[in-house]
């Protein structure tokens, strides 16, 4: 009999092409805030954060302190965007509309921006209630405890667990968790480097789309 396996996806540049959006709000927010210089390549740098952590990283990188009382601010812009131009990653809902078995999201953002993520983007519908955020555990990513959450939520042993992810702390957190970890290269955030920073990570695969990440499920005993 096939071995039961769970599928958790990241959220952020893996089900949505969300980074590059992500990225234009953090920039107008911070120059709304009077710190300007916060552009992609800084925000790039903290791809796979929950936000508090990203505020603390472009602190370290920028000298910025950006305002805790006005952190709603991030994502009040980010949600304007995202409900503009917010896509699915390409070939994302055929992919999820073969797949066979459990799986859930589990994703550095609120519970909030996942959710409207998939609704915008017509996602919503092969998740169900099985959504997990970083702010559920005590630390993000690159921890495992989103990993682990996940997991015991739906009732799956770690090691039958098969994590996809597109940055290098989630991979990170998916190896520490004792997971399958397949990095994905689809998203419009990728660049040159960005195979090897996942295999470097940790990944088991990396893949460029939903098909490579098909022909790698079968190979482990993965309908999709």
């Amino acid at each position: 009999m096939a071995r039961s396996r769970l599928m958790i996806f990241d959220c952020d540049g893996v089900l949505v092409d969300s980074e590059p959006l992500a990225a234009k709000a953090y920039e107008r927010v911070y120059e709304k805030h009077g710190m300007p210089g916060v552009h992609g390549g800084i925000v790039a740098q903290c791809v796979g954060m929950k936000q508090s952590d990203i505020i603390a990283k472009i602190k370290d990188l920028t000298g910025h302190q950006f305002p805790l009382a006005a952190d709603g601010d991030i994502w009040a812009e980010t949600k304007i965007l995202f409900s503009q131009e917010l896509k699915p990653t390409p070939g994302i809902a055929a992919f999820l509309d073969r797949l066979e078995g459990d799986r859930c999201v589990a994703s550095s953002s609120s519970v909030e921006r996942i959710n409207h993520s998939l609704a915008v983007t017509g996602l919503a519908q092969f998740f169900g209630g099985a959504i997990y955020s970083s702010s559920m555990v005590k630390n993000g990513k690159p921890a495992p405890d989103i990993f682990l959450y996940a997991a015991e939520k739906m009732a799956a042993k770690p090691a039958d667990c098969i994590v996809i992810e597109d940055s290098p702390f989630g991979i990170q957190g998916a190896v520490a968790a004792g997971m399958i970890a397949i990095g994905y290269t689809g998203g419009g955030h990728t660049y040159a480097e960005h195979a090897v920073r996942l295999t470097a990570a940790g990944a088991d695969y990396v893949c460029a789309d939903w098909q490579e990440v098909s022909r790698q499920l079968a190979g482990l005993g993965v309908p999709a």
